[in-house]
């Protein structure tokens, strides 16, 4: 019974895959829109490890829940219980993300892998206008919040020893707050707004994800595919528009195997993508880490073509404690002439 339903799955995700590729192919040959899409926080790389790859992680076997951001196969093999990430992102232009996954395998994975994700954005205040007929041009309407949700429900399953599949539901909310709207005037008394109505700005969509990851048999290489942000079009007023969707596709290599090093002590893992986004020209990734003693990594990546960012570095530092594993992983992207990104993520697996 177990065996025929991997048949199954497997065949099915193979049928999704052969649609999201030609889905790809086909909208390759049409005119590229760029600068296209909305709810553009989906794509900001949360995760402070896959950061420092320059986001060249689509074929890595992270084994935690950060890979509900990334690839969702990427955490089927997953061997612990129950695993746990928390992340903050000093973003650009003040705005903060804050993400949480949370990923446990029942059963010693025999049913799969089961992940729930969560991200947050803090776009801070900003003050809101409407335009009157006085000195200024505007009226003072009092301040707003802009803000930004995603909250995602994941499953991975390794088919096979060397064929893992994963998908992603997230339910994706983006408030950009109240308008005023009919009625405004200025009060003579305060020369301030008066009366008018307001009108909330608010949309929410569901979004898919898919992945795909292959080990070759050739030593450690992986293959990986991903399909992230997939929906249905959304509109605020008038004018619609589509979530940034991004097919990805990579291979990962341990140089480890090949070169004379101990592997106890020495690991050089090298990664490379191709990212095909739906709203801005096709861009290479490229991500290495050096781990020593399986107690810290040193990492770095490159993107391009970008127009303010292509370098990042990190740092991370893991430590097994009676059988609960303590991560801290650190990111740093600097940005041309806007802030530089930190980025900081915790993990613990058990």
């Amino acid at each position: 019974m177990k065996t025929k339903m991997k048949n199954i799955m497997t065949n099915s995700a193979l049928i999704i895959l052969m649609i999201l590729i030609q889905s790809q192919f086909s909208y390759s040959q049409e005119e590229q829109k760029l600068a296209q899409t909305g709810m553009k926080f989906l794509n900001v790389s949360l995760d402070a490890r896959s950061t420092s790859f320059g986001d060249a992680v689509t074929s890595l076997e992270t084994n935690n829940s950060s890979a509900m951001f990334y690839n969702p196969a990427s955490m089927a093999r997953f061997e612990g219980i129950a695993d746990l990430t928390f992340g903050s992102t000093q973003f650009i232009a003040d705005i903060n993300y804050y993400n949480a996954a949370i990923a446990f395998a029942p059963e010693d994975g025999d049913y799969g892998v089961f992940g729930f994700s969560f991200v947050s954005v803090d776009y801070g205040d900003f003050l809101g206008t409407v335009r009157a007929d006085n000195d200024q041009g505007f009226l003072d309407v009092g301040m707003f919040s802009p803000t930004a949700m995603a909250i995602g429900f994941g499953y991975a399953n390794a088919l096979s020893e060397k064929f893992a599949v994963g998908a992603n539901i997230k339910y994706v909310m983006q408030s950009l707050g109240e308008s005023v709207i009919g009625g405004v005037v200025i009060d003579p008394a305060t020369l301030g707004y008066a009366g008018g109505t307001t009108e909330e700005n608010k949309l929410d969509v569901l979004a898919f994800d898919f992945g795909v990851l292959y080990k070759t048999g050739f030593e450690s290489l992986n293959l990986g595919m991903s399909v992230r942000n997939f929906a249905r079009e959304v509109k605020y007023k008038k004018e619609s528009f589509q979530l940034p969707l991004i097919f990805q596709i990579g291979a990962s290599f341990n140089f480890s195997d090949v070169l004379d090093l101990d592997k106890t002590e020495h690991s050089l893992l090298l990664t490379v993508d191709a990212n095909h986004p739906r709203d801005y020209p096709e861009q290479i990734l490229i991500g290495a880490e050096y781990t020593f003693m399986n107690l810290v990594s040193f990492r770095g990546g490159y993107s391009a073509p970008n127009d303010e960012r292509n370098f990042s570095a990190g740092i991370g530092l893991k430590k097994d404690i009676g059988g609960l594993t303590l991560g801290v992983d650190y990111a740093y992207t600097p940005f041309g002439i806007f802030n530089d990104v930190h980025r900081l993520s915790l993990n613990f697996a058990y």
